[in-house]
């Protein structure tokens, strides 16, 4: 069946007044009928023709598509078509136009064609934006004819696209290709204008709405992220709560940033090949290319600064991963230091492995550095920098008499540092500056501590006796456990001075066990002046062991000078190290054995006599 457009042509200047036609050119048509002057569209590779018994005057090329039209037909319409100054083509009898930049491309074009000539036209969400923008650009008003193009989309828009969430969806997907014409007409917000009133309500609805709170988050995600954010802005805007704003940030994030699924491990597999993530990146980096790159990066920065400022809003995990992507794909510092403020605000949500962040800045630079500093594994400065954000937020806390989760944070610094440590390249600095950077009085037991620390000495056997000593002054031995000291007095791995303050910290607990003991089973009636008494005594015997600790400790320091006089005699070596080792041994166990026998004394029970000489026969 053929299909026909029946038009009006404009009476030619030389027509007589009762209506007779003058033909002066096959193309001028008698105004007070209507012809049929269109059966069908031609369609050939890289051009249209329209099949009519009446020659076509007109070439319009749309990209590579070149449309053979009748010229009149279109000004009927289009005012665009009218306005414009024609030139005569070269090549064959008539006009040669092309349009630069046509919303929609040649597909477009196509349909307003079948309209312009009287075709059936199908308007559909796929492409009512395109000619809503096409018809705009070709200034099809009603100036021209009654129901012109730009009337009909208009009202397809609002009483089709608008009131159906699916459509709406699909006119805005539609409209990514269409900048700036969508957005001038507004088509873009009237979209997510609509889309944020149906999210909203069903948000704020009762009965199901728990269970269906995020039936709108896989819709929206498939957007591009401009338009998303203007859909979340308008959401926000109608009193959505932060933890589902959050929630659908998170969904978003997972659908366009792969990255964001993979985790980093610690460094257990050191050396063994890249990160998983550094990987991915790189790999779809080389796939994509720098469009792809940019793209990813205006993601992140996008949704970073569209983040709820509520904590409720989302997880301290979800921020680490985006805080790596971010240093990643070098996203604005500003940001980054926004997303370290965060993190540490949620600092005791979080577990070691989010922490162990990549050195993604020294990935393409490892091979042209020297340092072995600029060699980590992981960023120590990012986690030192979220436990200072952590700490000022703690102070406010205190200030408002809140609650405060240091603890927890100790326990997880610890494990961090445990975790770190096995880094070969991490400096004897870095760690120790990360390890004090909490408060004395933060850290109620220090065996965590002592296992990082125990862990860096064995990574680095080769550290020198002054960097070990360094390490150990950090660890109070008095906040050990029995296990830990126990082990620590058989660890070869520790400095002298740190093995005798664990070994005289353990005679301080068992004194101070036996005097709550004693004090337990005396009688109510006892006077408490002998109880002062032997509180005064045990403070001064406490000061006596200081002072003879150091003094064992020069004892050592007098034989490490005698050693280095004697390092060019090796038969002599072992006989010597033989009889100074006895000689510190005797020297202690005689000072020892002098304390607990003293004038006005109580000596202790044989077997705790026993107990402390086979902790202390690691001398």
């Amino acid at each position: 069946m053929q299909n026909s457009l029946q038009v009006t042509e404009p009476q030619s200047p030389g027509s007589d007044s009762d209506g007779t036609d003058q033909v002066h050119d096959q193309r001028i048509i008698n105004p007070t009928k209507f012809v049929s002057i269109a059966d069908s569209l031609e369609k050939r590779e890289h051009s249209r023709f329209i099949t009519s018994q009446i020659p076509t005057d007109l070439s319009i090329q749309v990209q590579e598509i070149t449309f053979n039209v009748h010229k009149h037909t279109l000004v009927l319409k289009c005012g665009y078509i009218g306005r414009l100054e024609l030139q005569p083509s070269i090549s064959n009898y008539g006009y040669n136009l092309k349009l630069e930049n046509f919303p929609g491309g040649s597909e477009t074009f196509e349909i307003i064609l079948k309209f312009c000539y009287g075709l059936p036209v199908d308007l559909n969400p796929n492409n009512i934006a395109s000619l809503r923008c096409a018809s705009e650009f070709l200034e099809m008003t009603e100036e021209f004819e009654d129901g012109n193009l730009i009337t009909k989309t208009e009202a397809f828009l609002a009483f089709v696209v608008l009131c159906s969430w699916k459509d709406a969806i699909t006119v805005l997907k539609s409209c990514e290709a269409l900048s700036p014409w969508a957005e001038n007409l507004q088509i873009v917000r009237r979209c997510c204008d609509s889309l944020a009133w149906k999210a909203s309500r069903k948000n704020s609805s009762t009965g199901d709405a728990v269970h269906e709170e995020g039936w709108w988050f896989d819709d929206i995600a498939i957007l591009r992220i401009d338009h998303f954010r203007r859909i979340i802005t308008a959401i926000r805007a109608k009193g959505t709560t932060p933890e589902i704003i959050g929630k659908c940030i998170m969904n978003y994030a997972e659908r366009w940033l792969p990255g964001m699924v993979m985790e980093t491990g610690g460094v257990r597999g050191y050396g063994h090949g890249k990160n998983e993530l550094q990987f991915s990146i790189c790999s779809q980096e080389e796939e994509g290319g720098i469009a792809h790159s940019k793209e990813q990066k205006a993601i992140i920065e996008s949704l970073i600064s569209m983040l709820p400022p509520q904590q409720e809003a989302v997880s301290c995990k979800f921020l680490l991963q985006m805080l790596k992507m971010a240093m990643v794909y070098s996203a604005t510092p500003a940001l980054i230091s926004e997303l370290e403020k965060r993190v540490g605000m949620m600092l005791e949500d979080a577990s070691v492995n989010d922490l162990l962040i990549p050195s993604y800045k020294n990935f393409d630079e490892r091979k042209l550095t020297n340092s072995p500093e600029q060699c980590t594994m992981h960023d120590i400065d990012v986690v030192q920098r979220i436990v200072e954000y952590f700490l000022m937020h703690e102070q406010q806390q205190q200030q408002q008499q809140q609650k405060s989760g240091k603890c927890n944070i100790s326990k997880l610094l610890d494990n961090y540092l445990a975790e770190i440590a096995r880094d070969p390249n991490l400096s004897v600095t870095k760690f120790q500056v990360l390890a004090e950077s909490l408060p004395e009085n933060v850290r109620t037991c220090h065996d965590g501590l002592y296992r990082a620390i125990d862990t860096y000495l064995k990574t680095n056997r080769l550290l020198s006796e002054h960097d070990r000593r360094r390490l150990c002054k950090i660890m109070n031995c008095e906040k050990l456990s029995l296990d830990a000291r126990m082990h620590a007095a058989q660890n070869d791995r520790l400095p002298l001075r740190t093995i005798v303050q664990v070994l005289l910290s353990e005679q301080l607990k068992m004194r101070e066990e036996m005097l709550n003991k004693n004090g337990n089973t005396s009688e109510p009636e006892r006077n408490q002046s002998s109880t002062n008494m032997e509180i005064k005594t045990m403070k001064a015997e406490i000061e006596n062991m200081k002072t003879k600790m150091e003094a064992l400790q020069s004892d050592y320091s007098e034989l490490q000078q005698e050693y280095g006089k004697l390092c060019n005699k090796p038969k002599n070596a072992s006989g010597w190290a033989s009889i100074g080792w006895r000689k510190i041994r005797n020297s202690f166990h005689a000072k020892i054995d002098g304390d607990e026998t003293g004038d006005g004394q109580q000596r202790p029970n044989p077997a705790r006599k026993r107990s402390f000489k086979r902790r202390s026969s690691i001398f």
